[in-house]
């Protein structure tokens, strides 16, 4: 059943008003046993979501798209909204409201493990603390057919709102899992026979174009903070250590263009 909402205060919508830190917490979003909730932005990504699996709680939209959903939230237990233009904007406080926003249930956390038992390209990601380049980079993985992504505890989230919006919903495409240890990860690629390739704008390390990898090999990419860019703990944990040929005078490219040519050129 949709259901017409004709106030914006009606408190059905008060998920809606949540902040993404009372949605989940910071904790929550960083742990190894994630939970909480997060907020899908638009119909691609609630559609994206709820072809996931993803559980709502509630879903705000317009006519159309609350046609088109309505199903697909009852059925996984959710409430289907609908309002005029003037509520929705009023209730999300997005100046220009989008034809579907909604709510849902943080899926059940992947351990690395399940991560790994059948993957052969993995993207680990160490200090990379800001959501748009954590979206970027999950789209580009996602659509250069890498099988999966590790984060580090102190990485930004691949649900949080604005990672959402930029990988376009991908985050429910591409697996994922947090490293309490990145050099215990790094080691058990290793021992599971991945090639681990640290990328670093450093001028002594390899370029990149001139590795060379068997089509079959498992390989697993390594991206750091764009400020101080992989720990030497990490960069000594790596088979080896890969650069960009570029400009030099650019020391270096953002995270997630790097990660895009890097998965690319090693896909």
């Amino acid at each position: 059943m949709i259901i017409t909402v004709s106030s914006s205060h009606d408190p059905r919508l008060d998920p809606l008003r949540l902040g993404e830190r009372q949605l989940t917490t910071i904790a929550q979003r960083r742990s190894t046993l994630a939970a909480g909730r997060f907020i899908a932005e638009g119909d691609l990504v609630v559609a994206r979501a709820l072809a996931a699996g993803c559980k709502p709680e509630v879903v705000l939209c317009d006519a159309a798209h609350a046609n088109r959903f309505v199903t697909e939230i009852e059925d996984c237990g959710g409430i289907c909204l609908t309002a005029d233009i003037d509520i929705r904007r009023d209730a999300t406080g997005l100046g220009v409201p989008l034809s579907a926003i909604g709510v849902f249930y943080r899926p059940r956390p992947l351990s690395q493990a399940e991560i790994l038992v059948d993957a052969s390209r993995v993207v680990i990601a160490e200090a990379v603390d800001n959501p748009s380049n954590i979206g970027a980079i999950v789209r580009c993985a996602a659509g250069l057919g890498w099988d999966g992504l590790i984060c580090d505890t102190t990485s930004a989230d691949p649900l949080s709102r604005r990672g959402l919006r930029v990988s376009m919903g991908a985050a429910f495409n591409l697996r994922f899992a947090r490293s309490n240890d990145i050099a215990e990860t790094l080691r058990t690629l290793r021992v599971q026979g991945f090639t681990v390739l640290a990328l670093t704008p450093d001028a002594s390390a390899t370029d990149l174009s001139s590795i060379v990898l068997d089509p079959t090999a498992k390989r697993a990419l390594v991206l750091g903070s764009e400020r101080s860019g992989l720990s030497a703990q990490t960069l000594a944990g790596a088979d080896h250590q890969v650069r960009i040929e570029m400009n030099p005078a650019v020391d270096s490219l953002n995270v997630a263009a790097a990660a895009a040519i890097a998965c690319y050129a090693l896909r």
